[in-house]
């Protein structure tokens, strides 16, 4: 099971807080620290990421001992992550709406891709059937914050070829944790140091360090125990 702390623009445009961020995602259990490449990057703007920053948050989750991962939303940010060699790679919902033939390129390279579907309004899979090893669809619900009522068409299973994981939006664990009583491998939730901080509206909907911990240490004992039933 995987641990995603979605840092995304939760730093506030402030790399001191991004290592910040890294850090205590890595003390609060989580397998991975997740950006977004591409998404309100212009010069001067909150999330502006160029090669040398994005490196340099590398070397932080390398210091760190946590993986790096980016949601890639623009052809720059797929070169943005070849430069960071990401070894897995996330796609948007608004990417697979926006720009289809950018998340076949993604596809193309042959790596572990998570595809959130929270913007996708057809029954059929945008890109093929998951494959098990390279192509993971994510429930979502694209809606900030999301409230109980939102999630009423989450899966009644979480399947390794349907829906592979969840990406949460709602308000404090109990959705991360329902899914993974579903059997989602992969749980993304917001991470932030301050929820009350007014610059992203991301942050009221993040769980903090200790939130985050008792999220992973419990996420993990569920997944356990999920693991054996099914196999009974």
């Amino acid at each position: 099971m995987l641990f995603v702390a979605e840092i995304g623009m939760n730093y506030d445009g402030n790399l001191d807080l991004a290592y910040e961020l890294i850090r205590q995602a890595k003390v609060a259990g989580a397998d991975i620290a997740k950006f977004q490449f591409g998404w309100r990057d212009q010069p001067g703007e909150i999330n502006h990421l160029d090669r040398d920053r994005v490196l340099r948050l590398r070397s932080w989750c390398d210091y760190w001992e946590i993986e790096m991962m980016a949601s890639i939303i623009t052809e720059p940010a797929l070169d943005l992550a070849h430069a960071a060699g990401l070894r897995r790679y996330k796609i948007a919902s608004r990417t697979v709406r926006d720009n289809p033939a950018l998340c076949r390129r993604i596809l193309a390279e042959g790596k572990e891709t998570f595809v959130s579907l929270g913007m996708h309004d057809d029954e059929k899979f945008p890109f093929g059937d998951p494959d098990g090893e390279r192509l993971r669809y994510i429930y979502c619900r694209s809606k900030y914050p999301c409230y109980p009522e939102d999630l009423r068409g989450l899966p009644a299973r979480f399947e390794p070829l349907g829906y592979y994981g969840y990406s949460d939006h709602l308000h404090g664990l109990e959705g991360c944790m329902l899914a993974v009583a579903r059997g989602a491998r992969y749980i993304e939730k917001h991470f932030t140091l301050n929820r009350t901080s007014p610059v992203i509206r991301d942050h009221v909907l993040s769980a903090v360090p200790a939130e985050f911990r008792m999220l992973t240490e419990l996420g993990r004992s569920v997944g356990r125990l999920v693991s054996v039933v099914d196999r009974t």
